[in-house]
């Protein structure tokens, strides 16, 4: 089995995303690789809700339209998503309340709800019962489901396990293959490949941040972000944090420096809408060189939008967010292994340089499954050890410090109060070397001088990190240009199309030389993005990269391998 796909679907409430990472450890512990795409209204009960578990042989980050098995727990799924059945495919659904045509559809029904009531078990099991009926159809032992069940759901964990073995059992009589395709699909226990963790793109960026030394996270809950909150509160004591939820997202911005000042690594976590009200002290932290880390999980906008969908809208907002002009670092990971790596970099470049760092991801990297490979992801704590941070980038201790002294690199050393003989400013206004308000004309520019002087030097330093990758047939005259989530898609496209990929994975300070280095050979070059307007192919162009053609995708769901590919052959005919 090279790929398999599996839809779960049914309304708010019913644990449909809980049930959907159930299937992807499944999988994992088989050896498969996954990815884990959830859609899901803004609604806390009702609406139509669905995880689609993608399994395969080799490491994805991307969802197909067609699927193998679709378990419906209630009619509407079977009706939404009828069209994304093969010959081959097969439907597991609840007897009780689904109604399958036989004459188009190959299906097991099990009694789930008539399980239940038997078992006086809880409405929320139904479940672990159609789960433990995919299991018996698909294949897998029930070894691994009890394994899974004993790991993952301990709660009431002996009515789960017999819920789920009575689906297993009932599900025997479907389970002799009359299609050939059947066997050829059956998952394998892939012995060479060792099963990895599954963790969300926003699990990977809380731990990547741990890593390089977070001691304080702030954030007001905005979907998709605040499940970075809840990991960060969740687990706190273990890593010796300070989580905070504020009253709202001014305060958020404003404790964050609060900490940064005191000498605490912080971090917050918005959306777009949460994020414009942080725009004031986001200038703040720019005049003030104050670092922080910003992690903005995009959806679909303007105002409220469609808040739990996808989008790259936020792109030029972030670029040019705040008054005036001080630099900024800005990432924007393309799946878990990414997350967690430049979440560490981003902390430690806004401690490096004292300028706000940002994590720009979306809602598809931010609550996605992905597997996690250790070995892909590189120590995000980086140069900025403690040892090396109290050596290179604090104050000397030597005569009168000067929380703005002028240097060659434009950055001064840092001291943490409170400071025996000493006076640490931290001032929103021009100021001096020692922090004290000034409106002298030379001093206003000299400060501006200094802050862009930060900003270069960043620039610099980033050139010695992968800034742009090329994927896909590097020897391709055809080449695809995205950013953050839309890496996946576009490499296994351009994996079938025999075409390169150019992938800019830091948007500031932009990496230009990088970026047309990797274009050489390329004569016509195509941005992949989810917004209307092509964000990166604009941003691109004001360097003087030429787009040819642009594929946009704005209604809020990411593109999906036969999306793209539809797209794309349209595009090149």
């Amino acid at each position: 089995m090279d790929n398999f796909s599996t839809l779960i679907g049914g309304i708010a409430g019913d644990g449909i995303n809980e049930a959907g990472l159930t299937v992807a450890r499944l999988f994992s512990r088989l050896g498969y690789r996954i990815y884990m795409y959830y859609d899901y209204p803004s609604l806390i009960r009702g609406g139509h809700n669905f995880s689609l578990v993608r399994t395969s042989r080799e490491k994805i980050a991307a969802h197909t339209d067609q699927i193998d098995v679709l378990i419906a727990l209630n009619q509407e799924t079977l009706k939404k998503h009828a069209g994304r059945l093969k010959d081959s495919s097969f439907v597991i659904y609840d007897a009780d309340k689904v109604k399958l045509d036989v004459t188009k559809h190959r299906g097991c029904g099990l009694t789930i709800t008539s399980i239940l009531k038997d078992a006086g078990a809880p409405a929320l099991m139904k479940n672990t019962c159609i789960i433990g009926g995919y299991c018996k159809v698909v294949g897998i032992d029930w070894s691994v489901l009890e394994d899974v069940l004993r790991k993952h759901i301990p709660k009431m964990l002996e009515l789960n396990l017999q819920v789920a073995r009575q689906g297993y059992d009932q599900a025997t009589e479907f389970c002799h293959m009359d299609n050939p395709e059947d066997e050829a699909n059956r998952p394998r226990h892939e012995k060479d490949k060792k099963p990895l963790p599954i963790l969300t793109g926003n699990q990977a960026i809380s731990l990547g941040l741990i890593k390089a030394g977070l001691g304080a996270y702030v954030a007001y809950p905005m979907t998709p972000s605040s499940s970075i909150l809840d990991f960060m509160a969740r687990y706190a004591q273990d890593f010796g944090l300070k989580v905070i939820h504020p009253e709202s997202e001014i305060a958020v911005m404003l404790m964050a420096q609060g900490f940064a000042y005191a000498g605490v690594k912080a971090a917050v976590g918005t959306s777009g809408g949460g994020f414009c009200l942080m725009t004031e002290g986001l200038s703040l932290a720019g005049m003030a060189e104050m670092p922080v880390v910003v992690v903005n999980a995009q959806r679909t906008g303007p105002s409220t939008g469609l808040p739990t969908y996808t989008a790259q809208g936020d792109l030029h907002f972030i670029l040019n967010a705040g008054q005036g002009e001080f630099p900024r670092f800005i990432v924007a990971p393309g799946d878990a292994e990414e997350a967690y790596y430049w979440a560490g970099v981003a902390m430690n470049l806004a401690w490096k340089f004292q300028v706000p760092s940002f994590i720009l991801t979306d809602k598809t990297i931010s609550e996605n499954q992905y597997s996690f490979d250790m070995d892909l992801a590189a120590d995000p704590s980086g140069e900025l050890k403690e040892e090396t941070l109290k050596s290179h980038l604090l104050w000397d201790g030597q005569g009168e410090y000067k929380r703005y002294r002028y240097t060659e690199t434009g950055v001064s050393p840092l001291a943490f109060p409170p400071l025996p003989g000493q006076v640490i400013k931290a001032d929103s206004y021009t100021h001096d070397e020692k922090g004290i308000t000034t409106e002298d004309p030379q001093i206003a520019t000299e400060t501006s001088d200094k802050r862009q002087r930060k900003g270069q030097l960043m620039a610099e330093y980033l050139d010695g990190y992968d800034t742009v990758k090329v994927l896909g047939d590097e020897k391709s005259k055809t080449a695809l240009l995205c950013w953050g989530s839309n890496k996946g898609v576009c490499e296994e496209a351009a994996k079938k199309m025999g075409l390169k990929v150019i992938y800019v994975l830091v948007l500031s300070p932009f990496p230009e030389k990088r970026l047309k280095n990797a274009l050489q050979g390329v004569d016509r070059l195509l941005a992949v993005e989810c917004n209307s307007t092509g964000q990166l192919a604009r941003l691109a162009g004001y360097y003087g990269i030429k787009i040819q053609d642009r594929i946009l995708k704005y209604d809020g769901r990411p593109f999906s391998v036969e999306d793209l590919l539809a797209k794309l052959r349209g595009v090149l005919a």
